[in-house]
Protein backbone atom coordinates (compact mmCIF):
# COMPACT_ATOMS: atom_id res chain seq x y z
CA UNK A 1 0.00 0.00 0.00
CA UNK A 2 1.61 3.26 -1.14
CA UNK A 3 0.98 7.01 -0.88
CA UNK A 4 -0.05 6.84 2.76
CA UNK A 5 -0.08 10.02 4.89
CA UNK A 6 2.11 8.28 7.51
CA UNK A 7 5.28 6.28 7.05
CA UNK A 8 5.63 4.59 10.47
CA UNK A 9 3.81 3.76 13.70
CA UNK A 10 5.20 4.50 17.14
CA UNK A 11 3.96 2.60 20.20
CA UNK A 12 4.58 5.00 23.08
CA UNK A 13 4.42 3.73 26.65
CA UNK A 14 5.45 4.46 30.23
CA UNK A 15 8.35 2.03 30.58
CA UNK A 16 9.49 -0.06 33.49
CA UNK A 17 12.59 -1.68 34.99
CA UNK A 18 13.85 -4.96 33.54
CA UNK A 19 16.01 -6.02 36.53
CA UNK A 20 16.62 -5.00 40.17
CA UNK A 21 19.48 -2.63 39.30
CA UNK A 22 17.08 -0.70 37.05
CA UNK A 23 14.49 0.03 39.73
CA UNK A 24 15.97 3.11 41.43
CA UNK A 25 17.22 4.76 38.19
CA UNK A 26 13.79 4.12 36.65
CA UNK A 27 11.97 5.73 39.58
CA UNK A 28 14.40 8.64 39.55
CA UNK A 29 13.41 9.19 35.91
CA UNK A 30 9.72 9.07 36.85
CA UNK A 31 10.19 11.56 39.68
CA UNK A 32 12.79 13.88 38.13
CA UNK A 33 11.87 17.50 38.81
CA UNK A 34 9.25 16.56 41.39
CA UNK A 35 9.54 17.16 45.11
CA UNK A 36 8.79 13.60 46.23
CA UNK A 37 10.44 12.40 49.46
CA UNK A 38 13.04 9.70 48.89
CA UNK A 39 11.35 7.45 51.43
CA UNK A 40 8.23 7.46 49.22
CA UNK A 41 10.33 6.47 46.22
CA UNK A 42 11.92 3.63 48.20
CA UNK A 43 8.46 2.47 49.26
CA UNK A 44 7.38 2.24 45.62
CA UNK A 45 10.67 0.49 44.78
CA UNK A 46 9.70 -2.33 47.14
CA UNK A 47 6.70 -3.05 44.93
CA UNK A 48 9.09 -3.83 42.09
CA UNK A 49 11.53 -5.81 44.26
CA UNK A 50 8.55 -7.89 45.44
CA UNK A 51 8.37 -9.20 41.85
CA UNK A 52 12.09 -9.66 41.27
CA UNK A 53 12.80 -6.05 40.26
CA UNK A 54 11.17 -6.44 36.85
CA UNK A 55 7.99 -4.82 35.64
CA UNK A 56 5.97 -6.91 33.19
CA UNK A 57 5.07 -3.87 31.11
CA UNK A 58 8.01 -4.10 28.70
CA UNK A 59 7.43 -7.75 27.79
CA UNK A 60 3.75 -6.99 27.31
CA UNK A 61 4.58 -4.10 25.00
CA UNK A 62 6.82 -6.42 22.99
CA UNK A 63 3.98 -8.91 22.70
CA UNK A 64 1.52 -6.19 21.66
CA UNK A 65 3.89 -4.88 18.99
CA UNK A 66 4.39 -8.37 17.55
CA UNK A 67 0.64 -8.93 17.46
CA UNK A 68 0.10 -5.55 15.80
CA UNK A 69 2.78 -6.27 13.19
CA UNK A 70 0.93 -9.44 12.22
CA UNK A 71 -2.41 -7.62 12.20
CA UNK A 72 -1.14 -4.85 9.90
CA UNK A 73 0.53 -7.33 7.58
CA UNK A 74 -2.67 -9.38 7.35
CA UNK A 75 -4.48 -6.23 6.15
CA UNK A 76 -1.77 -5.11 3.73
CA UNK A 77 -0.70 -2.09 5.77
CA UNK A 78 3.03 -1.74 5.20
CA UNK A 79 4.06 0.48 8.09
CA UNK A 80 7.03 -0.33 10.35
CA UNK A 81 6.36 -0.22 14.09
CA UNK A 82 8.76 1.38 16.56
CA UNK A 83 8.62 1.49 20.35
CA UNK A 84 9.57 4.25 22.77
CA UNK A 85 9.01 4.88 26.49
CA UNK A 86 8.66 7.89 28.73
CA UNK A 87 10.76 6.62 31.62
CA UNK A 88 12.89 3.61 30.61
CA UNK A 89 14.60 2.04 27.66
CA UNK A 90 13.90 2.25 24.83
CA UNK A 91 13.57 5.93 25.68
CA UNK A 92 11.48 8.14 23.40
CA UNK A 93 14.32 10.46 22.22
CA UNK A 94 16.45 7.47 21.26
CA UNK A 95 13.57 5.97 19.30
CA UNK A 96 12.82 9.22 17.48
CA UNK A 97 16.49 9.59 16.59
CA UNK A 98 16.45 6.09 15.10
CA UNK A 99 13.21 6.71 13.23
CA UNK A 100 14.65 9.87 11.71
CA UNK A 101 17.82 8.03 10.71
CA UNK A 102 15.65 5.40 9.05
CA UNK A 103 13.98 8.09 6.96
CA UNK A 104 10.62 8.42 8.72
CA UNK A 105 9.08 11.86 8.89
CA UNK A 106 5.31 11.42 9.41
CA UNK A 107 4.53 9.15 12.32
CA UNK A 108 1.28 7.88 13.80
CA UNK A 109 1.48 7.36 17.58
CA UNK A 110 -0.42 4.77 19.61
CA UNK A 111 -0.15 5.60 23.32
CA UNK A 112 -0.75 2.67 25.69
CA UNK A 113 -3.21 4.71 27.74
CA UNK A 114 -6.96 4.48 27.33
CA UNK A 115 -8.53 7.47 29.07
CA UNK A 116 -8.08 11.23 28.76
CA UNK A 117 -6.08 12.96 31.49
CA UNK A 118 -2.91 14.96 31.85
CA UNK A 119 -0.86 11.86 32.70
CA UNK A 120 -2.58 9.64 30.17
CA UNK A 121 -2.61 11.94 27.14
CA UNK A 122 -1.35 15.51 27.35
CA UNK A 123 1.90 14.59 29.11
CA UNK A 124 2.72 12.09 26.35
CA UNK A 125 2.15 14.80 23.74
CA UNK A 126 4.43 17.11 25.73
CA UNK A 127 7.03 14.34 25.87
CA UNK A 128 6.95 14.09 22.08
CA UNK A 129 7.41 17.82 21.57
CA UNK A 130 10.19 17.97 24.16
CA UNK A 131 12.04 15.08 22.51
CA UNK A 132 11.71 16.62 19.06
CA UNK A 133 13.06 19.90 20.40
CA UNK A 134 16.01 18.20 22.12
CA UNK A 135 16.87 16.50 18.83
CA UNK A 136 16.24 19.67 16.76
CA UNK A 137 13.69 17.75 14.71
CA UNK A 138 10.61 19.96 15.20
CA UNK A 139 10.68 21.05 11.57
CA UNK A 140 11.52 17.63 10.16
CA UNK A 141 9.19 15.19 11.89
CA UNK A 142 5.45 15.20 12.56
CA UNK A 143 3.96 12.86 15.15
CA UNK A 144 0.17 12.57 15.49
CA UNK A 145 -1.50 10.71 18.34
CA UNK A 146 -4.29 8.22 17.67
CA UNK A 147 -7.62 9.14 19.27
CA UNK A 148 -8.85 7.91 22.63
CA UNK A 149 -10.77 4.62 22.33
CA UNK A 150 -12.60 4.11 25.63
CA UNK A 151 -15.94 3.70 23.81
CA UNK A 152 -14.77 1.81 20.74
CA UNK A 153 -16.99 -1.28 20.35
CA UNK A 154 -13.96 -3.57 20.03
CA UNK A 155 -12.47 -2.30 23.30
CA UNK A 156 -15.82 -2.77 25.01
CA UNK A 157 -16.15 -6.32 23.68
CA UNK A 158 -12.54 -7.10 24.61
CA UNK A 159 -13.18 -6.13 28.20
CA UNK A 160 -16.57 -7.84 28.21
CA UNK A 161 -14.76 -11.06 27.26
CA UNK A 162 -12.31 -10.51 30.11
CA UNK A 163 -15.16 -10.01 32.58
CA UNK A 164 -16.97 -13.13 31.38
CA UNK A 165 -13.79 -15.15 31.80
CA UNK A 166 -13.30 -13.82 35.35
CA UNK A 167 -16.90 -14.58 36.30
CA UNK A 168 -16.42 -18.15 35.08
CA UNK A 169 -13.71 -18.60 37.74
CA UNK A 170 -16.21 -18.05 40.57
CA UNK A 171 -18.71 -20.57 41.96
CA UNK A 172 -22.17 -20.38 40.39
CA UNK A 173 -23.86 -20.55 43.77
CA UNK A 174 -22.65 -17.05 44.63
CA UNK A 175 -23.93 -15.32 41.51
CA UNK A 176 -26.86 -13.75 43.37
CA UNK A 177 -24.39 -11.92 45.64
CA UNK A 178 -21.72 -10.89 43.17
CA UNK A 179 -20.44 -7.34 42.60
CA UNK A 180 -18.24 -6.11 39.76
CA UNK A 181 -15.70 -3.40 40.56
CA UNK A 182 -14.20 -1.52 37.63
CA UNK A 183 -10.92 0.03 38.73
CA UNK A 184 -8.52 2.60 37.33
CA UNK A 185 -5.48 4.51 38.55
CA UNK A 186 -6.56 7.33 40.84
CA UNK A 187 -5.46 10.83 39.88
CA UNK A 188 -5.47 14.12 41.83
CA UNK A 189 -8.90 15.74 41.92
CA UNK A 190 -7.31 18.93 40.55
CA UNK A 191 -6.23 16.94 37.50
CA UNK A 192 -9.63 15.31 37.09
CA UNK A 193 -11.57 18.60 36.89
CA UNK A 194 -9.80 19.58 33.66
CA UNK A 195 -10.28 16.33 31.74
CA UNK A 196 -12.87 13.71 30.83
CA UNK A 197 -11.19 10.93 32.81
CA UNK A 198 -14.07 10.18 35.19
CA UNK A 199 -16.74 10.55 32.53
CA UNK A 200 -14.96 8.23 30.13
CA UNK A 201 -14.25 5.64 32.82
CA UNK A 202 -17.88 5.60 33.90
CA UNK A 203 -19.05 5.26 30.30
CA UNK A 204 -16.65 2.39 29.55
CA UNK A 205 -17.71 0.59 32.71
CA UNK A 206 -21.38 1.07 31.87
CA UNK A 207 -20.96 -0.20 28.31
CA UNK A 208 -18.96 -3.24 29.42
CA UNK A 209 -21.50 -4.05 32.14
CA UNK A 210 -24.35 -3.87 29.64
CA UNK A 211 -22.47 -6.11 27.20
CA UNK A 212 -22.00 -8.74 29.92
CA UNK A 213 -25.43 -8.31 31.49
CA UNK A 214 -24.08 -7.12 34.84
CA UNK A 215 -26.30 -4.83 36.90
CA UNK A 216 -24.44 -4.58 40.21
CA UNK A 217 -21.25 -2.71 39.42
CA UNK A 218 -19.23 0.26 40.68
CA UNK A 219 -16.30 2.38 39.52
CA UNK A 220 -13.45 2.49 42.03
CA UNK A 221 -9.83 3.62 42.02
CA UNK A 222 -6.43 2.31 43.05
CA UNK A 223 -2.72 3.11 43.30
CA UNK A 224 -3.06 6.54 44.88
CA UNK A 225 0.41 7.97 45.57
CA UNK A 226 -0.10 11.61 46.53
CA UNK A 227 0.24 13.20 49.99
CA UNK A 228 -2.70 12.74 52.38
CA UNK A 229 -3.65 16.41 52.25
CA UNK A 230 -4.11 16.33 48.45
CA UNK A 231 -7.56 15.12 47.31
CA UNK A 232 -7.48 12.21 44.84
CA UNK A 233 -10.31 10.33 43.14
CA UNK A 234 -12.08 7.85 45.40
CA UNK A 235 -13.24 5.34 46.58
CA UNK A 236 -10.23 3.06 46.80
CA UNK A 237 -10.74 -0.53 45.68
CA UNK A 238 -9.53 -1.98 48.97
CA UNK A 239 -11.78 0.33 50.98
CA UNK A 240 -14.74 -0.86 48.93
CA UNK A 241 -13.87 -4.54 49.39
CA UNK A 242 -13.66 -3.94 53.15
CA UNK A 243 -17.00 -2.10 53.08
CA UNK A 244 -18.64 -4.96 51.16
CA UNK A 245 -17.40 -7.37 53.81
CA UNK A 246 -18.53 -5.17 56.69
CA UNK A 247 -22.00 -4.71 55.21
CA UNK A 248 -22.22 -8.30 53.92
CA UNK A 249 -23.53 -6.87 50.65
CA UNK A 250 -21.79 -9.45 48.42
CA UNK A 251 -20.02 -12.79 48.69
CA UNK A 252 -18.13 -12.49 45.40
CA UNK A 253 -16.24 -9.65 43.75
CA UNK A 254 -14.94 -9.39 40.19
CA UNK A 255 -12.24 -6.72 39.92
CA UNK A 256 -11.83 -5.32 36.40
CA UNK A 257 -8.75 -3.12 35.75
CA UNK A 258 -10.52 -1.22 32.99
CA UNK A 259 -8.09 1.70 33.29
CA UNK A 260 -5.04 -0.35 32.27
CA UNK A 261 -3.95 -1.69 28.88
CA UNK A 262 -1.79 -4.46 30.32
CA UNK A 263 -1.21 -6.47 33.50
CA UNK A 264 1.70 -4.38 34.74
CA UNK A 265 2.91 -3.38 38.19
CA UNK A 266 -0.12 -1.47 39.49
CA UNK A 267 -2.28 -4.40 38.47
CA UNK A 268 -0.20 -7.29 39.77
CA UNK A 269 0.79 -5.57 43.03
CA UNK A 270 -2.23 -3.47 43.97
CA UNK A 271 -4.84 -5.97 42.78
CA UNK A 272 -3.32 -9.46 42.60
CA UNK A 273 -1.44 -8.95 45.85
CA UNK A 274 -3.04 -6.30 48.10
CA UNK A 275 -6.69 -6.49 47.01
CA UNK A 276 -6.66 -10.28 46.67
CA UNK A 277 -5.08 -10.69 50.11
CA UNK A 278 -7.68 -8.41 51.68
CA UNK A 279 -10.55 -10.26 49.96
CA UNK A 280 -9.28 -13.57 51.29
CA UNK A 281 -8.92 -12.15 54.80
CA UNK A 282 -12.49 -10.85 54.88
CA UNK A 283 -13.99 -13.97 53.31
CA UNK A 284 -14.92 -12.65 49.88
CA UNK A 285 -14.27 -14.74 46.77
CA UNK A 286 -12.43 -12.52 44.27
CA UNK A 287 -11.60 -12.96 40.60
CA UNK A 288 -9.51 -10.42 38.71
CA UNK A 289 -10.29 -9.87 35.05
CA UNK A 290 -7.38 -9.67 32.63
CA UNK A 291 -6.55 -6.41 30.90
CA UNK A 292 -6.90 -5.94 27.14
CA UNK A 293 -3.33 -7.09 26.43
CA UNK A 294 -3.14 -8.88 23.07
CA UNK A 295 -6.80 -9.87 22.84
CA UNK A 296 -7.50 -10.23 19.08
CA UNK A 297 -10.34 -7.70 19.15
CA UNK A 298 -8.13 -5.17 20.91
CA UNK A 299 -5.30 -5.60 18.41
CA UNK A 300 -7.85 -5.37 15.60
CA UNK A 301 -9.17 -2.15 17.12
CA UNK A 302 -5.70 -0.58 17.00
CA UNK A 303 -5.48 -1.53 13.34
CA UNK A 304 -8.88 0.07 12.69
CA UNK A 305 -7.77 3.27 14.44
CA UNK A 306 -4.69 3.32 12.23
CA UNK A 307 -6.87 2.81 9.15
CA UNK A 308 -8.95 5.83 10.17
CA UNK A 309 -5.91 8.09 10.15
CA UNK A 310 -4.58 6.57 6.94
CA UNK A 311 -7.85 7.41 5.19
CA UNK A 312 -8.52 3.76 4.40
CA UNK A 313 -11.92 4.06 6.08
CA UNK A 314 -14.22 6.96 6.85
CA UNK A 315 -15.92 5.09 9.67
CA UNK A 316 -15.02 6.15 13.22
CA UNK A 317 -16.52 3.48 15.40
CA UNK A 318 -17.89 4.46 18.82
CA UNK A 319 -20.84 3.38 20.94
CA UNK A 320 -22.69 4.88 23.88
CA UNK A 321 -23.48 8.47 24.73
CA UNK A 322 -20.54 10.50 23.50
CA UNK A 323 -19.44 9.49 20.01
CA UNK A 324 -15.84 9.19 18.76
CA UNK A 325 -13.15 11.28 20.44
CA UNK A 326 -11.30 14.01 18.57
CA UNK A 327 -8.22 13.22 16.47
CA UNK A 328 -6.53 16.51 17.38
CA UNK A 329 -6.65 17.58 21.02
CA UNK A 330 -7.87 21.14 21.75
CA UNK A 331 -5.15 23.47 22.95
CA UNK A 332 -6.47 23.50 26.54
CA UNK A 333 -7.28 19.79 26.68
CA UNK A 334 -6.31 18.01 29.96
CA UNK A 335 -4.31 20.94 31.33
CA UNK A 336 -2.84 20.43 34.79
CA UNK A 337 -0.30 22.22 36.92
CA UNK A 338 1.04 19.66 39.43
CA UNK A 339 1.11 20.75 43.06
CA UNK A 340 4.08 20.01 45.31
CA UNK A 341 4.91 17.42 46.38
CA UNK A 342 3.95 15.83 43.09
CA UNK A 343 2.59 12.28 42.89
CA UNK A 344 4.07 9.32 41.13
CA UNK A 345 2.10 9.67 37.93
CA UNK A 346 -0.27 6.98 36.70
CA UNK A 347 1.07 4.61 34.08
CA UNK A 348 -1.08 2.97 31.38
Amino acid sequence: MTNLPYDAVLVLSFGGPEKPDDVIPFLENVLRGRNVPRERMLEVAEHYYHFGGKSPINDQNRALIEALKSELAAHDIALPIYWGNRNWYPLLPDTLKQMHADGHRNVLVFVTSIFSSYSGCRQYREDIQRALKELSLEEEMTLDKIRTFYNHPDFVETMADRVRDAISELPEDGSDQRKVLFTAHSIPSAMAVNCAYEKQLHESSRLISEAVGVEDWSLVYQSRSGPPQQPWLEPDVCDVIQEIADQKSARQVVVVPVGFVSDHMEVIYDLDDEAATLAEEVGIAMARAKTAGTHPKFVGMIRKLIEERLGITDEKEAIGKFGPSHDVCPIDCCKYEPRRPSPVQPTE
